[in-house]
């Protein structure tokens, strides 16, 4: 068995975390840390967590989860991440960190839109980029591995049929995100009370979000086809998980719409959790968050807009459970990579609809 820790247990992520690795068939988990909330147990801070694991939440030292663990996800903000790596790289064999800590690998950028995530730079660069679909030979044996945040993730995968599979020219791309209350985490704001929250449509980030700057650093760093601008606006809607990243893609490399769904069913062949669909092949259209809720899956759909005046738009849609494919679930995903287990090992959960 593969010994597993968690640190930062108490959050929504950490939770997601406990779920996922506590039934995962090659998984034990052996360590959960918190500084804040030591000495609870997994069900006094997520409810639904009823089974008792044996372990408590404990103030994190770097020789416990050295000697307790074989892999140690870090659900941790970002400045705590990047403390954390420098005392646990080189002495727990795989270091999964799911906060942006080390997703951006350009330095300008990193301080730009993580100004109080200070890293040491050698550090940072030893970070695989965590996307399973895309970079899964580099996972393989990987002692650090970066999980990309939840908006990046949908819209790498939207994305990347384009330019690296078609290696087409994107001279210009605007996206459109909507998420829920959980994708900011457990904290306590007042934008998020009930009250103002249900029924919302809130523009928190409408000129620019660190997700876009991050699709961009790795997508540019990619081979074949290159991305002129992308730039994003991003709204928190009423729901409490699941998220769609609308991509508005504009260029002048000719492409119709039935080469365009092909791309993407080849560019995805053989891989589990990115499903390409027709977005009128469900009783709603799809991809639509509540089709995924609760599961590692990321619903994609491209279609290109032929009216006269659309310029040639390309309109590329994915939506996946933050927590989930967002989140947790993919770092889990990473983790079988990392240890060359199949991917979908202890994450065949199927979507809970309704939810």
């Amino acid at each position: 068995m593969i010994r597993a820790g968690i640190i930062g247990a108490s959050g929504f992520t950490g939770g997601e975390l406990i779920r996922l690795v506590s039934r995962h068939p090659e998984l034990e988990l052996t360590f959960l840390g918190g500084n804040s909330s030591a000495g609870k147990r997994p069900a006094q801070l997520h409810p639904g967590l009823r089974t008792d694991l044996g372990l408590a939440i404990e103030p994190v030292t770097a020789d416990a989860v050295a000697e307790r663990c074989d892999v140690v996800f870090l659900a941790t903000p970002a400045p705590v991440s990047a403390e954390l790596a420098v005392l646990l790289a080189d002495r727990v064999p795989c270091v999964i960190d799911l906060s942006g800590a080390f997703r951006i690998r350009t330095p300008e950028l990193h301080e730009r839109w993580y100004p109080k995530a200070e890293r040491r730079a050698e550090l940072a660069d030893r970070f695989v980029y965590g996307v399973p679909e895309l970079v899964g030979d580099q996972l393989v044996g990987a002692p650090l591995i970066s999980v990309p945040g939840c908006y990046a993730t949908a819209i790498t995968l939207g994305l990347a049929p384009l330019t690296l599979g078609l290696g087409l020219d994107l001279r210009t791309v605007v996206v459109d995100g909507k998420s829920g209350s959980s994708g900011g985490g457990l904290h306590l704001r007042t934008a998020d009370l009930h009250p103002l929250r249900h029924g919302a449509i809130a523009p928190y980030a409408p000129t620019g979000h660190r997700h876009a700057a991050e699709v961009g650093d790795f997508l540019k760093r990619g081979r074949r086809g290159t991305i002129g601008s992308l730039t994003m606006s991003a709204y928190g809607v009423s729901h409490v998980r699941g998220l769609l990243a609308s991509a508005y893609v504009f260029t002048d490399d000719a492409v119709d719409g039935r080469e365009l769904q092909r791309a993407y069913l080849r560019f995805y062949k053989g891989h589990h959790f990115v499903r390409v669909r027709r977005h009128t092949e469900t009783l709603i259209p799809v991809p639509d968050p509540q089709a995924v809720l609760g599961s590692n899956f990321c619903d994609v759909t491209v279609l290109r807009d032929d009216e006269r005046d659309a310029g040639g738009r390309i309109v590329v849609l994915a939506a996946l459970d933050n927590l989930v494919k967002g989140a947790a679930g993919q770092a889990v995903q990473a983790m079988n990579k990392r240890f060359a287990l199949p991917e979908e090992t202890g994450l065949t959960m199927q979507p809970v609809m309704p939810a």
